[in-house]
């Protein structure tokens, strides 16, 4: 029965405090960095991209959910051949931008549980390879837009499988193909501070 007026009493004591239920409303509260990390790879038969991805992202307190700079490290592997044939090597740099999510339903019974839903990335990504048995080049670009599945929200980790159409913008003729991803995202802990 005291904790109610604790805790109203601790609020307004120090404004900067946010009251219980208003840290994900209001973006205070929130972890504002975090690391991400995930497998991408493209759509298709034939010579395909696979990655390991790992990246810092950035949580705003207004705006897009999350900016991200992440790198990709990976290779060519033929889909075609019976046992996966690989060639040559693939390293990239990305730049996304993640809306907030459309929440569908929630897990746990408390007021503020993880959500589950869809959100929307924006990419972009600038490739080097070695070895490349597709006809980009050693050096080539792609925008890419991807909905996503996703469970997480406020501080918790965030998980989502991404699928959508990235675009190759090389020499030639821009050549689309669909990308597929499974990413993670976990919140970096807060520094202490000491009076």
């Amino acid at each position: 029965m005291l904790a109610a007026p604790l805790q109203a009493q601790s609020t307004a004591a120090n404004p900067k405090l946010p009251a219980a239920g208003q840290s994900d409303e209001q973006g205070r509260g929130r972890a504002p960095h975090a690391i991400g990390f995930g497998l991408v790879a493209t759509l298709g038969a034939n010579w395909q991209i696979e990655s390991a991805e790992i990246g810092y992202v950035r949580r705003p307190s207004r705006g897009l959910a999350a900016i991200g700079l992440a790198a990709r490290l990976g290779t060519f592997v033929n889909e075609s051949a019976m046992l996966g044939e690989t060639q040559g090597f693939v390293v990239s740099g990305t730049l996304s931008a993640r809306t907030h999510m459309k929440s569908i339903a929630q897990l746990g019974t408390e007021e503020h549980g993880t959500g589950i839903g869809f959100d929307l990335t924006f990419e972009l990504t600038g490739y080097t390879a070695a070895r490349s048995p597709l006809a980009l080049g050693s050096h080539w670009a792609a925008v890419s837009v991807l909905p996503a599945f996703s469970i997480g929200s406020g501080n918790s980790p965030h998980f989502g499988i991404v699928i959508g159409p990235t675009v190759f913008l090389h020499g030639g003729k821009p050549l689309m193909r669909g990308l597929l991803a499974f990413r993670a995202e976990a919140p970096l802990a807060r520094r202490e501070r000491h009076p």
